[in-house]
């Protein structure tokens, strides 16, 4: 009995049902029973005691051999009859006062009184508390459980003697956890040092295409295995481990990666069963072992052999040595754990794939995980990682559960509040053109020809008032005024001999022709002069060229050049009639440029010309408007768009105000 207790156990239930047994035996008891104290609360105060497991066992939990026929989990989570318990109110109270006390405590059945105070022989009741933990923690945990012991009347030495071995035997409780924590250390330790390595090579890798590569490879040579794949669930990143993708309403898992293959072909007969035997693990959301371990004796484990391996099954067809292990990649976040993907590892060699090489890898993985979904995080879209964080912000203040719908309803909350109690200017905006406002047009003053243009003239560059500009040929004028000059000079000489000589009629038709001649030089010498055509204004030419038409002939009221005021420019903006109401003199706003959309110079309305216009399909009415400001780079021409200041409104009301224009004339409002 003691090497049975002193052997390791799997679980905590295994090495309690052994010592509920080995107490039986060594104290000879009638009956034997297992309390637990994780029940309700009594009218006392205190934990109800609930049987657990009664000894001796029946007979159909135990084959020929003396072997269990059942994992002993399953007789700890089974329902123990109580009419079948002996005295069941003095156990229930021995269990009670061993609970309380920590120490084994012996009542009599005849009398209910302590052993020591009983009578010599009587039957009575041992009541053995197990603790939990190692001895120098066991006083602060919680107890495991308090066996009691029904035994025949016997001497109180022997009493005695039986309760010195019940008290030793109950004290290999303190080996076994001793040798539960050695295993964990163990087992950590180990999972420990190759998760270490695992994640050491995997931040050697750039992309999570690469870093899935190197896991496989690495996890393949460090347990010695034929073949390892990995699978990624399918919008694991969002999804909380009890959800489902919105696209297939179902959770899936996709082949990313498989050791000693660069290039994964999904379409494969071979990657189809892979992802299959993936999905059944997810599904299940523990790990998948086939073939399955047996639940009782060498080898066991109760929970690998209730999983489901049809598609494990399928996958090893192939080889009857094969053997699969599929792990799911546990991540916890605010939602609790989720699965982001699974593991699956084939051996038909020397790698063992055993329950104790499946917690191992199992232990390994869920520290390795964090790492995976951190470069699969990092490596997917801007876009994505940007709406993560704004959820896992949004979690910080509104809580965990339901943050997104929290945080919508939030938003929507702010935004109606705003949208209707929130007043904010409301702008007209129109399309506008600049205009300078002081232009001036040269025209040919008379028909003839371009004698010279002066240098420097031309589009583009600046001019003086009074500057020369184009110079026009007036070599006929000057030789029509000479003639007209001559001819004036005779005819006044013919009206003067004709007045000496009494010839009054000759005498007025020289006048006349003289009269004539005189102005026919006037108009020549009129003509002469405006032959030097000189800008009008200080400015900038903005159109016309002639330095290829020197020479040529040109007509009366033919256009030269134009000459604007660049330092003083106006907008012209034609707003909509529905719009032009809000519109009023010395108004304020902003022009935009299409040349520059993001630069804002201030104007002020100067006046609305009163006639609309048929612009587009559309009335529209010229709005001028002067610039606080005439940036250097304005030019007469540029078009952009002008906004108007106009009175504050709420945002419904700027929202809503067109909409309900046009149902107002729709219907007759």
């Amino acid at each position: 009995m003691i090497a049975d207790l002193s052997a390791p156990a799997a679980d905590d239930t295994v090495f309690l049902l052994r010592l509920l047994c080995a107490l039986g035996q060594v104290s000879g008891a009638r009956q034997a029973i297992f309390f637990t104290l994780s029940g309700p609360k009594d009218d006392a105060g205190g934990t109800e005691p609930k049987p657990a497991v009664l000894w001796p066992l029946a007979p159909d939990l135990v084959d020929a051999e003396g072997r269990m026929t059942l994992p002993a989990s399953h007789l700890f989570s089974s329902e123990v009859n109580e009419a079948a318990i002996e005295h069941a109110t003095e156990i229930k109270s021995a269990v009670r006062a061993a609970a309380s006390t920590r120490q084994a405590v012996v009542f009599g059945l005849d009398t209910g009184d302590r052993m020591y105070d009983a009578q010599q022989g009587q039957p009575c009741i041992v009541a053995v508390p197990i603790p939990g933990g190692l001895p120098a923690e066991s006083g602060k945990l919680p107890l495991h459980g308090v066996i009691t012991l029904t035994i025949d009347g016997r001497s109180r030495p022997a009493m005695q003697t039986t309760l010195a071995l019940v008290e030793v035997l109950a004290g290999y409780v303190y080996s076994h956890a001793a040798q539960q924590a050695l295993r964990r250390t163990r087992s950590a330790t180990a999972a420990l040092d190759l998760a270490a390595r695992l994640i050491a090579a995997i931040n050697t890798t750039e992309g999570f295409k690469g870093c899935t590569l190197q896991f496989v490879n690495d996890l393949c040579r460090q347990l010695a295995v034929d073949r390892v794949a990995m699978g990624w669930v399918h919008g694991a990143a969002n999804a909380p481990r009890q959800g489902t993708s919105a696209a297939s309403g179902k959770r899936s898992v996709l082949l990313i990666a498989l050791s000693d293959t660069e290039n994964l072909d999904r379409r494969m007969a071979m990657a189809r069963k892979l992802e299959s035997a993936m999905d059944e693990c997810l599904d299940q959301e523990q790990t998948v072992l086939y073939p399955v371990p047996p639940a009782a004796g060498a080898g066991s484990d109760a929970v690998l052999s209730q999983a489901i391996t049809h598609a494990h099954r399928e996958l090893a067809s192939s080889d009857a040595k094969l053997k699969v292990a599929s792990f799911p990649l546990r991540v916890g976040d605010l939602h609790g754990d989720r699965i982001v993907g699974v593991i699956l590892v084939e051996s038909a060699g020397t790698g063992a794939v055993d329950p104790a090489m499946v917690e191992l890898v199992q232990s390994t993985l869920d520290l390795v995980a964090p790492v995976l979904a951190v470069r699969h995080s990092d490596d997917r879209l801007i876009a994505l990682r940007t709406w993560d964080w704004a959820v896992k912000t949004a979690a910080w203040a509104v809580g965990p559960k339901h943050t997104v719908w929290k945080a919508v309803g939030i938003l929507v909350m702010i935004a109606t509040f705003l949208f209707f109690f929130v007043s904010t200017t409301y702008r007209i905006g129109s399309p506008m053109e600049l205009q300078a406002r002081e232009r001036r047009t040269l025209s040919v003053p008379f028909d003839g020809t371009i004698s010279a243009v002066a240098p420097g003239i031309e589009a583009g560059r600046k001019v003086e008032q009074g500057q020369l500009m184009v110079e026009l040929d007036t070599r006929e004028l000057r030789l029509g005024a000479l003639e007209a000059a001559s001819q004036l000079l005779q005819y006044e000489k013919q009206a003067d001999e004709s007045l000496k000589k009494g010839e009054l009629a000759e005498a007025q038709q020289a006048e006349a022709k003289a009269e004539q001649s005189r102005a026919r030089l006037a108009l020549l010498q009129t003509q002469i002069e405006r032959s030097r055509v000189v800008a009008p204004i200080s400015g900038m030419i903005i159109s016309g060229d002639l330095k290829d038409k020197v020479g040529s002939a040109i007509k009366l009221g033919e256009k030269l050049f134009e000459v604007a005021d660049l330092s003083n420019m106006v907008v012209i903006a034609k707003v909509s009639d529905s719009d032009i109401a809000f519109i009023r003199p010395d108004q304020t706003g902003e022009v935009s440029p299409k040349a520059n959309p993001a630069f804002k110079v201030p104007f002020v309305v100067e006046r609305i010309v009163p006639l609309s216009q048929a612009d587009e399909g559309q009335n529209a009415f010229e709005v001028h408007c002067r610039l606080i400001e005439t940036p250097a780079w304005f030019r007469p021409g540029m078009e952009g768009q002008a906004r108007f200041n106009t009175q504050d409104r709420s945002i419904a009301w700027i929202a809503s105000r067109r909409i309900l224009d046009t149902l107002k004339v729709w219907l007759w409002w």
